[in-house]
């Protein structure tokens, strides 16, 4: 599991749908929710969690994707498994793990020190923790 500590900026919501968007070391993150906590208000700092299995790679990425969360990251470390790769990288502000298959990681050549790009979900982030 990642972290990332981040502020809260806005929240949108419509009935029970909430759309919740941070600052993260500068850069924009955001979080759909259907719950959201009489504590979760702007300008707020928390702690966010992703699972390492809902970050996606993207290695020499040009384009659009509807993925609202997007890190700029430098990979650290990569430990092929017989299915799976567990891969580390940094980003500003923290370390993130991802996990992919073995084909993806061979396919895509990845290498430690690599420029990548984190993608992940808006529905992916969930808020652990105010922090002060």
């Amino acid at each position: 599991m990642s972290t990332l500590k981040a502020k809260i900026v806005n929240i949108q919501n419509i009935d029970n749908l909430h759309i919740v968007k941070f600052d993260f070391y500068g850069e924009h993150l955001s979080m759909m929710s259907l719950e959201l906590n009489d504590n979760i208000q702007i300008g707020v700092n928390v702690l966010l969690k992703t699972k390492a299995t809902s970050i996606a790679i993207a290695k020499k990425f040009s384009g659009e994707l509807s993925y609202s969360n997007k890190l700029n990251s430098k990979i650290l470390s990569i430990q092929n498994g017989k299915l799976l790769t567990t891969i580390k990288l940094q980003t500003i502000g923290a370390i993130l793990e991802s996990i992919i298959t073995k084909d993806s990681s061979l396919r895509m050549n990845l290498e430690v020190g690599d420029d990548v790009v984190a993608l992940i979900k808006a529905n992916e982030i969930s808020i652990v923790e105010i922090i002060s």
